[in-house]
């Protein structure tokens, strides 16, 4: 299995305020934009888990912000899958500034798989052992790297 590269972003003018400062709610956006582009590399991509009836919705998120991101300054956003039971998802993001590699900004959501049609609560290793697989390699690949 390959490692998820990152994610590449260039903040646009509209995202920043007054300052030219990336505005503090743009990064729980930059973080769904790369966890989104995870899943994709993983070739498992949110289209395909609402065909098969599986929702992820998000039980929470955090952002500890360690240095201002400005207008034109391009990041790297790595997401690492931090825990998973196979009902519940942990994403662990890190921002990183592709100039000078420093860390700029942090962060987690934590997510939970439900069935679409009934709202309930799934197990994926119970349902759907073959995404279970995948997201368990993940997990178990970054605990490696930690």
């Amino acid at each position: 299995m390959s490692t998820y590269p990152g994610y590449t972003r260039k903040p646009h003018y509209y995202e920043t305020d007054q300052m030219a400062i990336i505005h503090h709610a743009n990064y729980i956006r930059w973080f769904e934009e790369a966890r989104v582009d995870m899943l994709d590399f993983l070739g498992f991509p949110y289209e395909k888990m609402e065909e098969l009836g599986i929702i992820v919705p998000v039980l929470s998120v955090n952002c500890e912000y360690k240095e201002m991101i400005r207008y034109g300054q391009a990041v790297l956003i790595k997401v690492y899958i931090a825990n998973y039971t196979g009902t519940r998802l942990n994403f662990q993001y890190e921002i990183i500034d592709q100039k000078n590699q420093r860390l700029l900004t942090t962060g987690e959501s934590k997510h939970c798989f439900l069935a679409k049609e009934t709202q309930r609560l799934i197990n994926l290793k119970k349902s759907f052992p073959t995404i279970h697989e995948l997201f368990e390699k993940c997990f178990l690949a970054n605990q490696k790297i930690n």
